[in-house]
């Protein structure tokens, strides 16, 4: 087995996948990349067992067809610190030894048999979808954020995916913060929902193009599949039921607060250096077209206030919020204005960006805490 490819090529595509390889694996073939040539075709791999990601790239001079697991932690070191040239591998079949040769020199290392690398999930009984690249994104972007890092809930670990025949919508939540992201323009065939783990999501996110590019989607009970022609990834899915979570969302929040994202979103990082860094609570105090936010640290003797031009509509109100996780909501959303809904200081506020963008729908829901605490 031999093929000659270009190094900063062979790295780009390692690294595409490499995020999946666990720093802490129970076999030592999990630390491994397998490399497949077919052809003039090279098949990268890379697993920890719950997700798998494949990737091909064209190498030029191939000869013999062949498979080997190949360290990835030694590969990946030499590639970065190698210049952009071609790589000649030669690969012996009997003792597993890998040369590595450019101009400036020749390398060996040794590899493992192809054959203890896992299998992929076969795609048994799954039901499939399109959607662009850029959609997908736009899903991740919006809700990875706030998946809850609980292991003792481990639907919440996850990003709830809720599909209906006119949509798809994906829903995370910490139970402190619930996040709603939702699109019409997806189809998906039937009614169904599955919860998707957050390490797939975070590689999904580093490796999709930001395009109109169709990815296909399939799942069954126990899997979910996206391939993007080039790139192929399978996941396990997360075997637990998620939260009600349309049972949290309030119905009924008639007081509404309109503000600046941007000069909002601003102040509450000032005000919040001054907080209780165990709380991270402060309170906005809205009185009729001002909000004035407030944050103390009484152990220290910090106080902050900070007032703020607003439109608001309802009775005057005080509630407090955890700015920390405030913050990272808004740094969320896009659009000029915001707009948050109220009903008491003991129920949930609900954010929403003013512009609606068409095809999409956005909501964020944060749990109140108790003024003083």
């Amino acid at each position: 087995m031999r093929f000659i490819v270009t190094s900063t090529s062979l790295l780009k595509n390692l690294q595409q996948i490499g995020g999946v390889i666990s720093n802490n694996t129970v076999l030592s073939v999990l630390e491994d990349f397998l490399f497949e040539l077919k052809g003039n075709t090279l098949i990268l791999t890379a697993t920890d067992l719950e997700t798998m990601m494949r990737v091909q790239m064209d190498v030029s001079e191939a000869q013999d067809d062949g498979r080997i697991c190949i360290p990835s932690k030694i590969l990946l070191e030499y590639l970065k610190n190698l210049p952009e040239q071609p790589i000649t591998f030669s690969i012996n079949e009997k003792d597993l030894s890998i040369e590595m040769s450019s101009s400036v020199g020749k390398y060996r290392i040794g590899g493992e048999k192809a054959d203890d690398f896992p299998k992929e999930p076969a795609a048994t009984d799954a039901t499939q979808f399109n959607m662009p690249s850029v959609a997908l994104m736009e899903c991740i972007n919006k809700t990875l954020f706030a998946v809850s890092t609980d292991t003792l809930r481990p639907a919440m670990t996850g990003v709830f995916c809720e599909l209906t025949p006119d949509s798809l919508s994906f829903v995370s939540t910490d139970a402190h913060r619930l996040v709603q992201f939702k699109r019409d323009d997806v189809h998906p065939p039937q009614a169904d929902g599955f919860v998707i783990p957050r390490k797939p999501l975070q590689q999904l996110r580093g490796t999709l193009p930001a395009d109109e590019t169709q990815l296909e989607l399939s799942y069954n009970s126990s899997h979910l599949f996206v391939n993007t022609g080039r790139l192929n990834m399978s996941c396990r899915l997360i075997d637990a039921r998620f939260p009600d979570y349309k049972a949290v969302i309030p119905t009924d929040n008639p007081y509404r607060l309109l503000l600046n994202r941007a000069e909002f979103m601003s102040a509450l990082r000032r005000v919040s250096v001054f907080a209780n860094k165990t709380t991270n609570q402060v309170v906005l105090d809205i009185k009729g077209n001002n909000l004035q936010m407030s944050a103390q640290d009484i152990d220290f003797s910090y106080e902050g206030k900070e007032n703020l031009a607003c439109s608001y509509t309802g009775e005057d109100m005080k509630i407090a919020f955890n700015a920390k996780l405030m913050v990272e909501m808004i740094a969320n959303m896009d659009g000029v204005d915001i707009q948050l809904e109220l009903s008491t200081p003991s129920r949930a506020g609900i954010f929403r960006p003013v512009e609606k963008i068409e095809g999409e729908e956005e909501l964020m829901l944060l749990m109140p805490l108790m003024v003083g605490i």
